[in-house]
């Protein structure tokens, strides 16, 4: 008995190491998109769930994938959100050119639009920023 719990105790720590290597992967100056959006409140509910069980698992498959994000407005502390913005959607990649792939495929056409076809109107601000 004392072995099997000394495998499972040692797997656990194996998998565990795993995990914090890849929490801790550190790309130097990656890219972080932001894209203020006005999500229809009748739509919202349909939006979080296309982007978590739909763009998200799709995005996190591509080369240079770090992160994304969806973030909900919840008040402007100083100065004043964009008109109307709701939600901010946040992507993080290792590099511009990386995510210019995963936007020009086949894949992000087809998921792209789970979330876009929430919104208020297409006219949305998108903001491209180097992290430093």
């Amino acid at each position: 008995m004392k072995r099997r719990s000394y495998l499972k105790t040692l797997l656990a720590v194996g998998a565990g190491a795993t995990v914090a290597d890849a929490q801790t992967k550190t790309v130097k100056n990656p890219i972080v998109l932001n894209v203020d959006m006005q999500v229809d409140p009748a739509k919202e509910q349909e939006m979080i769930r296309n982007f978590h069980t739909i763009f998200k698992p799709a995005g996190a498959k591509f080369p240079g994938y770090i992160d994304v994000k969806i973030l909900k407005l919840r008040t402007a502390l100083q100065g004043s959100a964009p008109a109307g913005m709701n939600y901010r959607f946040q992507l993080t990649y290792e590099s511009e050119e990386l995510r210019q792939k995963w936007i020009n495929s086949d894949v992000h056409q087809k998921v792209w639009p789970t979330i876009e076809n929430t919104l208020v109107n297409k006219n949305y601000t998108v903001l491209l920023l180097d992290a430093i």
